[in-house]
Formats: structure tokens, C-alpha cells, sequence
């Protein structure tokens, strides 16, 4: 199954998607500054979800993420995600 990409060519999965997310972390690991807007510009997500979407990473996924000032940092992938498979959801 073939999905819509946006301009910067970032998968556009559906709500509910698990990768959905996975592009969201992907997308933390990339930018050099990923703040919300930042993240919601280059993924197309809305800026409204993505305070919500971390802590599904978090929590579901055992991700650890910190904000420092407007800016997101990825502490710890966890014990569950693969780094690079997640990262290649942005080239699915």
C-alpha cells in the first residue's frame, strides 16, 4: 500500500497508524532544532497533537524524550524501537 507524501516527501500515514509516530521520532532525530512547529512543518502533522503524540512514544514505546526550552532531544531510543527502522519509515 502506496501512501500520500507531503512536500519534503514524509510518508502521510493515517491516525491510529503506529508509524505515524515512528515518523514524529524520526523526525525529532533529523531536524536540527525540532521544535513543534519545525516538526509539524517538515511531517505535516498538527502542531495540537504532537505534546500528546510524544507521551504515546513514551509511554507505549519506552521512548525517552526531553523538551528543553521549545526544543525536543531524544534521550534514550528504549528497548523496543530499532533507531534505523524507524528512521527508514521516512523512506517507506
Amino acid at each position: 500500500m502506496t501512501f500520500k507524501r507531503n512536500d519534503f516527501g514524509v510518508p502521510q500515514y493515517p491516525h491510529g497508524d503506529a508509524r505515524r509516530l515512528f515518523v514524529l521520532l524520526a523526525a525529532i532525530d533529523l531536524l536540527e532544532r525540532p521544535s513543534i512547529s519545525a516538526i509539524a512543518d517538515f511531517t505535516s502533522h498538527d502542531k495540537d497533537t504532537i505534546d500528546a503524540d510524544v507521551a504515546v512514544l513514551q509511554e507505549q514505546f519506552g521512548v525517552t524524550l526531553q523538551k528543553l526550552g521549545h526544543v525536543y532531544h531524544i534521550a534514550s531510543w528504549g528497548d523496543i524501537l530499532n533507531k534505523q527502522g524507524v528512521k527508514d519509515i521516512l523512506r517507506a
